[in-house]
């Protein structure tokens, strides 16, 4: 793995304190040319989801120039982490995914983001979302890391994409892909209760609802769409919580490896997904 922090330059992408468009664009032009067609490519899937540039999206890029401790942390942080995680990595699993891992200032795509830059499996980590979410220390760092890496290596060693026979199928094989990403988190942590998002008891109020909240998203399937969805996302709430449906799919890969080994399911099929899923529900 190949860790980068492309921070340095933080203070050239911003005029009078509010961030410049322009300015990002050449930065990412003279840094890694393929990201700035990623980036608006994501923005634009987003915006035409209805959020907003001006409400949404520049209040978070200026958040960056608001909080320097927290950049500063954040850096110090993926330091800490670019140390010893390759090692980490395959003492728990005997392998090391191939990536590139980048802490960099996006177009708030994600905190975390599993994708191909230049050809090359990459994790990108957008500061400015981390800086928003109050994710800065070590630990909230390895957590984002290693979930991403945790998709890179279903990619690489398993089967991360699928085709679908109905549109509800793309949801319920997300709910895998990040319970997989979140029981390989969990294994490097070496702590299977560990949720990176668990801030204000959230870990706990899912722990209570998780009946309700897998009874939900069933109902809610056949009908699901990327507007509609609530439960992936800090963007998102299913009852006032977020980012449900990663503490949903970790409960449900963790019911799925009590009849395969990791190894074997990062190759299940849809059907064996589904099969799964309605096991679990039935016994819940």
């Amino acid at each position: 793995m190949v860790f980068l922090d492309l921070t340095d330059d933080l203070n050239t992408l911003y005029r009078d304190g509010t961030f410049d468009l322009d300015a990002w664009k050449a930065w990412a032009d003279k840094t890694l040319p393929e990201l700035r067609d990623l980036c608006f490519a994501d923005l634009e899937e987003s915006l035409g989801k209805g959020l907003s540039w001006e409400d949404d999206y520049l209040p978070v890029l200026n958040g960056l120039t608001e909080r320097p401790d927290k950049v500063e942390h954040i850096r110090q942080s993926f330091s800490a982490v670019c140390t010893d995680l390759e090692e980490s990595i395959r003492e728990t699993f005997g392998r090391v995914p191939d990536a590139l891992v980048c802490l960099y200032p996006g177009l708030c795509n994600g905190a975390g983001w599993a994708t191909e830059v230049d050809g090359k499996d990459a994790v990108l980590l957008g500061i400015e979302k981390i800086v928003e979410l109050d994710w800065c220390g070590k630990d909230d760092m390895t957590g984002l890391v290693v979930h991403e890496l945790g998709h890179l290596y279903q990619k690489q060693f398993g089967i991360l994409e699928r085709p679908y026979d109905k549109p509800e199928d793309a949801f319920l094989w997300q709910l895998f892909t990040e319970g997989v990403a979140m029981v390989f988190e969990q294994a490097v942590q070496n702590d299977p209760s560990y949720y990176h998002q668990d801030r204000d008891g959230w870990k706990d109020w899912c722990d209570r609802h998780v009946k309700e909240i897998a009874s939900d998203f069933a109902k809610d399937l056949p009908g699901m769409t990327g507007s509609n969805q609530r439960y992936f996302g800090d963007w998102v709430s299913y009852q006032g919580q977020p980012d449900t449906g990663y503490y949903l799919g970790a409960r449900v890969a963790r019911f799925a490896l009590e009849r395969a080994p990791f190894d074997d399911l990062i190759i299940w099929t849809v059907a064996e997904v589904r099969d799964a899923f309605r096991a679990f529900l039935a016994e819940l």
